[in-house]
């Protein structure tokens, strides 16, 4: 395996070369060609999807369960997480679990993430990253904006994607969890997402408006009583370094067990890993 320097300040592209958790395992897949999901609605919907990200600022805190989909002909790969994650102080802590080696001859041992304004930390990382040590990535230079790079997609972005809400239909009641919830199907535009959002996540959703394929952004929400989210899905599409097609990725995000204590810790500078990681 050849060592390959982890640099700063580079485009999401670069990156995925360093093996960054979700690009890393698309290793060059080809786009799966979503459906749009876009809808029309009234002005209602659209108002209570987008005042979605302030109703977790209200709650504080949550466990959260993450999905990734990526897919290209008849293989889907998944990576999924589970966590905790502080609403106001934008700080999450997930375990990514890895799907197994594509040879089916090794299981991948679980990465520690954790989320903050303008950084990722990984431990775990892989081969060449010592095992007491963190590998820091620069979620500002990003050009998916971080919502697809880690393996998951940071719980209070993907709700403040949602205040790019162009389209909202009311799709039903339905129980998820044992909550009776409301089912909300619509598009989120990106670049109206950057303007409406938080100081900490205007500048990665802007760089997603521009980076992904397009900045239109399908989903469905489901909304508790009081306006919580307790599941988003979106679809996201770009392009993925040297495949000229659009890569496809679905992103689920599950929120419950609201004001669960969410004590997180970054990593002290001195167990940040400065060296060379290897290419795996």
């Amino acid at each position: 395996m050849a060592g390959r320097e982890l640099r700063r300040g580079r485009t999401g592209g670069e990156v995925v070369a360093l093996g960054a958790v979700g690009c890393l395992l698309l290793g060059g897949l080809a786009g799966c060609g979503g459906s749009s999901g876009a809808a029309t609605g009234g002005s209602a919907a659209v108002t209570v999807v987008r005042e979605a990200a302030d109703t977790l600022v209200d709650a504080g805190s949550s466990k959260a369960r993450t999905s990734m989909e990526m897919a290209t002909g008849g293989t889907r790969v998944t990576i999924r997480g589970e966590g905790v994650y502080d609403y106001r102080k934008r700080l999450g802590r997930l375990k990514v679990l890895l799907p197994q080696d594509p040879s089916g001859t090794s299981v991948r041992r679980p990465i520690t993430e954790l989320l903050a304004p303008g950084a990722l930390f990984m431990k775990n990382r892989g081969a060449g990253v010592p095992a007491d040590k963190w590998v820091r990535v620069d979620t500002r230079t990003l050009s998916d904006g971080n919502l697809v790079t880690g393996g998951v997609t940071d719980p209070f972005a993907a709700a403040e994607l949602l205040r790019g809400t162009r389209s909202a239909t009311f799709v039903g009641r339905t129980e998820l969890a044992g909550a009776e919830v409301r089912h909300y199907r619509g598009t989120a535009d990106l670049h109206e997402a950057a303007r409406a959002a938080s100081e900490a996540n205007k500048g990665p959703l802007g760089a997603a408006a521009t980076g992904f394929a397009t900045a239109v952004v399908p989903f469905d929400v489901y909304l508790d009583g009081e306006g919580r989210i307790r599941k988003v899905r979106h679809r996201f599409s770009f392009m993925n370094g040297e495949r000229e097609e659009p890569v496809a990725v679905a992103s689920t995000t599950l929120l419950y067990d609201f004001g669960a204590p969410a004590d997180v810790r970054l990593p002290e500078p001195a167990d940040i890993y400065a060296g060379r990681i290897a290419e795996e």
